[in-house]
């Protein structure tokens, strides 16, 4: 496995991915601290770091510029339940620029009734941006969490309505 940061003006991002698939990433610039987040089975014992992760990184660096499906081709694996599994495909054919409430992801996730799942698939996910759990907000708007903080959702959110 291997690392590399990109920086953004969120923060430095990280990703750890093997080859030129996502397995943990988000705005940190500690490696260990995005494997913590992976599933047990996923977890790689070393993690090299790297300058460049190849279309990996170049997509980040896309987005930030503008380009916001950039990231949407890049492969990521996660492990976890059906539901939350489901979930996570959900969030990656979520548009930029047009959020969704947790109760609209429950509903798309053949569950409506379960809004708290939902909001935990996204406290569980480990590949942020790739797997964007910030398009996700409050009934009535309010932003709800983030791992990675309010501030940084706020950017990603104003980001993508600025370039969609």
């Amino acid at each position: 496995m291997r690392s590399a940061t990109v920086p953004t003006p969120a923060g430095p991002f990280t990703v750890v991915a093997d080859g030129e698939t996502v397995l943990a990433s988000g705005w940190t610039d500690d490696p260990s601290a995005l494997v913590a987040l992976m599933a047990p089975d996923l977890r790689p014992a070393t993690v090299e770091p790297a300058g460049s992760l190849g279309a990996v990184t170049d997509a980040v660096a896309a987005y930030v510029e503008g380009d916001l499906t950039a990231v949407d081709a890049i492969a990521v694996r996660q492990h976890s339940g059906p539901f939350v599994t489901e979930a996570w495909a959900i969030l990656r054919r979520v548009p930029a620029g047009a959020p969704v409430t947790y109760a609209e992801l429950a509903a798309k996730a053949g569950r409506p009734e379960a809004v708290r799942a939902a909001a935990s698939a996204c406290a569980r996910n480990a590949a942020a941006l790739f797997v964007p759990c910030h398009r996700v907000v409050r009934t009535g708007g309010g932003l709800g969490g983030f791992r990675w903080g309010l501030d940084v959702k706020r950017w990603l959110l104003a980001h993508e309505v600025a370039e969609a």
